[in-house]
């Protein structure tokens, strides 16, 4: 076990109130960036989505639930798959329960993967979720998200914004929709692979710790990761 330097509350105190001062800095920047966030442009999704829900055949439009905002979690279940992505059910348990809360921001959240409507929804029992979770698979949806990609795409970087060869056919993200006073459907925001950290409570929770996210020495950072019900 490593441990730090040690030392009196005095010394700890002054130290602590030091860092303070780069927690707030950091806060600041994190506040200013959320902003320039809700300044980036948006983008009309003109293309008609359908996805399989419990409700039968949506529009994407439907996926709003009377919301003006919808925020879709791609989540790594593929038409083939007989279990969900151990890192994406790790993400899951960290937003399952909180589409109450965000309800009462005017906000949707829904769960999208290309696995069809039996295999989510023997998956999701099994899990015990309870968030809204609808298959794309009759749709070109996750495709034109770049969360699944052909095999035809080699080693193109196809991931991220083009910056990442992510090297499978699914992959996780986050995207986020609003719905104009026209009806119209915008798409206001994307994010993928380490943008993600934002919606894990658990590693957000592990950062405050003295030994963090402790991956270090893995064969990959969350080699430790397993569905909750195999640990």
């Amino acid at each position: 076990m490593t441990i730090s330097r040690i030392v009196s509350h005095e010394e700890w105190l002054l130290a602590r109130k030091a860092f303070l001062v780069k927690e707030k800095a950091f806060t600041k920047a994190r506040e200013d960036l959320a902003r320039e966030r809700r300044e980036l442009p948006w983008v009309r999704i003109d293309k008609a989505y359908s996805f399989d829900g419990r409700e039968g055949r949506l529009a994407l439009a439907d996926l709003f639930g009377g919301m003006s905002q919808l925020v879709v979690y791609h989540f790594m279940l593929g038409p083939d798959w007989k279990e969900g992505c151990p890192s994406c059910s790790f993400w899951a348990d960290n937003y399952n329960g909180v589409d109450v809360h965000l309800a009462h921001r005017d906000t949707a959240l829904v769960a999208v993967s290309r696995a069809p409507l039996d295999r989510i929804e023997a998956y999701r029992k099994r899990m015990d979720w309870s968030f809204r979770w609808v298959s794309s698979a009759a749709s070109d949806f996750n495709f034109d998200f770049a969360v699944s990609f052909p095999p035809e795409k080699g080693d193109d970087p196809n991931y991220n914004f083009g910056t990442v060869k992510f090297g499978g056919e699914e992959a996780p993200g986050f995207s986020a929709f609003r719905r104009g006073d026209d009806g119209a459907i915008y798409r206001t925001y994307s994010t993928y692979g380490r943008g993600l950290d934002a919606i894990n409570g658990t590693y957000q929770m592990l950062d405050l710790t003295s030994k963090g996210r402790d991956e270090s020495g893995l064969p990959w950072p969350m080699a430790w990761v397993r569905r909750h019900d195999q640990y």
